[in-house]
């Protein structure tokens, strides 16, 4: 696991200024703190900052071929990189290390930009062929690890594993600019983050995962090409005896690729469902104590670490605990450093304190990342189907005028049992499928996004609306069948932009690698073949996923009801952060930007901070891009130019 940047001239070969490269790579020591190198040459300059994990001796980045004609950077891990070896040295290429990173070198050499077709693992990775005069780069399929990139206006490209290493890049009064993009604005305040491949900044990029990019040096920019994606074909013929069976034989096979490691390995174990069973696949391919860690939260409402000790009692793993603090909000300053752009689920506060927790014991930690959205468990998802029940038995012609009536006079009921809060369910009857999933994931849903932003906002998006993120990928779905139709649209948002980024920011803090067992591409290709009724069947989330698991872990952890890892947000903004959300909510910052709709600041302060409300999810959102804001490296440069602030009534 390393953190990796570059420039490269895609005009020709000018000198490429070694200062700028190694502010570049130092930008991100946090990413790898055991080594770093540069390489330049003529228009190419690679950097890399090495966690030492597999081939420690001789593993050293950049890594060439065998006649230097080839140099590669490289963040990640190939898990199948032993068996690409073999079927590479029988064409005829000399391996001079052990490490995986060689195996993309020659990869390269023998099947170009297909190779990434071959490689098993979250990578993301660049390449500079001096014969081909090809630079090349690629991302792993599900976004497991970032790259971003940034064209400059002298014909520069910069690459890196955060942005903050392309911030650092100044060179005669060249630099990138950071003027902000009124889409990722739109699009960061309905989701919570900038999703893929946008960034806040105008001039910088994400590549999509499943995507590389390959330029010859001289021709103009390529779009990016998709190499991967994932199809729902739900047609394997199946009983949940075999599905059973299959599914604890492929986990425990991708849990086995993932144990490869010369430095200590463990798992983060979290009580849920997901981490138990990783655990209990580690369990059993290990013959020694398998290293386990969660954290305890003070708060009961919170805390799960009663149900991670059962799973630990059980397979009597070294389990290490901490408690954190209830009011553990310190850590929002070190965030918005860390994410560069403005993201906002607040659970990047526990998952950075147990990555800290980790990183004392281990430098490897496996999680159950991604098996929400793979399996189907997210209670979204069973509110969706019932909601898509119901829409299936109306007319639309009926169906919207009825159900958008409805939601506009039902009163937006927080404080009630769940089953009198009907105003959302009235909302999203009244709307298209991918409509109504948009709407329930978003933060600040449509009719709020239209009160918050300013005339100059509206301008400046000119009708452009952050649900065009899903209809584009729903568009290229090929399914509509109504579960696997969400499952892609989180495989294609939710999962990169947010949980990947957040544990990849999280781990990376900390100089910790986080592996991810249930995202490995060939276990979630199989689980797309299957029926999606083995995936919910009636109020039972991960229907198939816990059966496996029945002989394996306690029921008490299996069945209970999700909790999540959260935080206790209403309760701090009408508590211990009051004071800041109005300084930051109401100041000077926001206001400056020119954006915002003052009047429904305060609306939305007022409102949480009385009781009449539950405005936490928004308020923190608007917290963290303040903070992101104050973070900013010539901020005056990250935001538009100071307007006066707007005041419009609050509808």
């Amino acid at each position: 696991m390393c953190g990796i940047t570059g420039i490269f001239d895609t005009r020709g070969g000018r000198a490429i200024s070694h200062a700028a490269l190694h502010r570049m790579n130092e930008a991100h020591t946090h990413r790898g703190p055991d080594e770093g190198s540069l390489h330049l040459e003529p228009g190419v300059g690679l950097g890399h900052r090495r966690l030492s994990i597999i081939d420690i001796a001789t593993g050293q980045q950049p890594l060439f071929n065998e006649d230097h004609s080839v140099v590669v950077v490289f963040n990640g891990e190939i898990y199948n990189f032993q068996e690409l070896v073999p079927e590479l040295q029988a064409l005829g290429h000399v391996f001079r290390t052990r490490s995986d990173t060689e195996v993309i070198v020659h990869a390269w050499e023998a099947w170009g930009e297909d190779c990434v077709q071959r490689f098993r693992g979250m990578f993301a990775f660049a390449l500079w062929d001096r014969n081909r005069q090809t630079f090349f780069m690629a991302r792993d399929r599900l976004g497991v690890k970032p790259m971003y990139y940034a064209v400059l206006d002298d014909g520069l490209l910069l690459f890196g594993s955060e942005l903050k290493s392309l911030m650092a890049y100044q060179d005669r009064g060249v630099a990138m600019r950071r003027e902000m993009d009124p889409r990722a604005v739109e699009e960061y305040f309905a989701l919570g983050y900038v999703p893929e491949p946008r960034t806040i900044y105008k001039q910088a990029h994400k590549l999509s995962p499943g995507h590389s990019l390959c330029i010859r040096r001289g021709l103009p920019l390529p779009p990016q090409r998709e190499y991967w994606d994932l199809r729902f074909t739900l047609d394997l013929r199946i009983s949940l005896e075999e599905a059973t069976g299959e599914l604890v034989r492929r986990i425990d096979e991708s849990v086995k690729l993932r144990l490869i490691s010369e430095v200590p390995l463990g798992a983060f174990l979290s009580g849920g469902v997901d981490s138990s069973g990783v655990v209990a696949a580690m369990a059993r391919q290990s013959a020694s104590p398998v290293n386990t860690c969660s954290i305890a939260f003070d708060d009961p409402a919170f805390n799960e670490s009663a149900f991670a000790q059962m799973v630990a009692d059980r397979y009597k793993t070294n389990h290490f605990v901490e408690t954190v603090r209830s009011d553990d909000f310190d850590l929002i300053d070190t965030l918005a450093h860390l994410y560069d752009e403005p993201y906002a689920d607040s659970s990047a506060i526990p998952t950075y304190r147990v990555c800290q927790l980790a990183r004392k014991r281990v430098t490897v930690a496996l999680s159950g990342d991604g098996g929400d959205e793979a399996m189907g468990g997210y209670r979204r998802y069973r509110m969706h189907l019932m909601e898509e029940r119901m829409r299936a038995a109306l007319p639309a012609g009926l169906r919207q005028p009825l159900f958008g009536l409805l939601g506009r006079v039902y009163p937006k009921a927080d404080w009630a049992p769940r089953v009198l809060r009907a105003k959302t369910t009235f909302e999203g009857m009244a709307r298209s499928s991918v409509e109504a999933y948009f709407h329930s994931v978003s933060i600040f849903r449509g009719a709020m996004r239209d009160q918050l932003f300013s005339p100059a906002l509206k301008r400046e998006l000119a009708g452009y609306d952050a649900q065009q993120v899903f209809e584009h990928h729903a568009a290229r779905a090929g399914t509509d069948d109504p579960l696997a139709l969400i499952q892609y649209l989180d495989m294609k948002t939710y999962l990169v932009g947010d949980i990947n980024t957040k544990v990849d920011r999280a781990s990376m803090a900390h100089s910790l690698e986080v592996r991810e067992p249930l995202m490995d591409h060939p276990l979630l290709e199989w689980l797309a073949t299957l029926p999606s009724s083995l995936k919910i069947q009636g109020q039972e989330g991960k229907y198939l996923f816990k059966k496996a698991l029945e002989p394996h872990l306690p029921n008490d952890v299996l069945y209970r009801p999700k909790m999540g890892f959260s935080v206790p947000l209403a309760r701090w903004f009408r508590g211990p952060l009051k004071q800041r959300v109005r300084e930051s909510v109401l100041g000077s910052r926001l206001a400056d930007t020119g954006w915002f709709n003052h009047a429904y600041l305060e609306h939305l302060v007022q409102d949480h901070q009385s009781g009449a409300k539950d405005y936490s999810a928004p308020l923190w959102t608007l917290l963290m891009f303040d903070a992101f804001l104050r973070n900013a490296e010539g901020s005056a440069q990250a935001r538009p130019a100071a307007r006066p602030p707007v005041a419009e009534p609050v509808a």
